[in-house]
């Protein structure tokens, strides 16, 4: 184990939520971690895909990022994942993690 350097090792009880909604075009089912580690960020799991993301309320403006990182083809479809995401993500206040 001389090889590697570790950087964290913790255990939390952390709180999940699992939600499946659908829009006109598309069905989503997302498993959402809510922990102190990662700046508080939630993270977020698609079911379906096994794709996840660290996603903070002000990550939702960027589309792009969004598409990029759960697969989505339209930009119309990532805007209804972020208008859900608006209401299920907690605001954080942001407090560095290192110092």
């Amino acid at each position: 184990m001389d090889l590697f350097e570790k950087l964290y090792d913790e255990h939390e009880k952390v709180q999940v939520r699992f939600v499946g909604f659908t829009t006109d075009e598309t069905r989503y089912d997302f498993g959402i971690v809510y922990t102190n580690m990662f700046f508080g960020k939630p993270l977020v799991v698609c079911m379906q895909t096994g794709k996840s993301t660290l996603l903070a309320p002000e990550d939702l403006n960027n589309m792009e990022n969004l598409q990029k990182a759960f697969n989505i083809k339209e930009v119309k479809q990532a805007a209804d994942f972020a208008e859900f995401f608006r209401e299920a993500l907690p605001m954080i206040p942001f407090e560095t993690q290192y110092e």
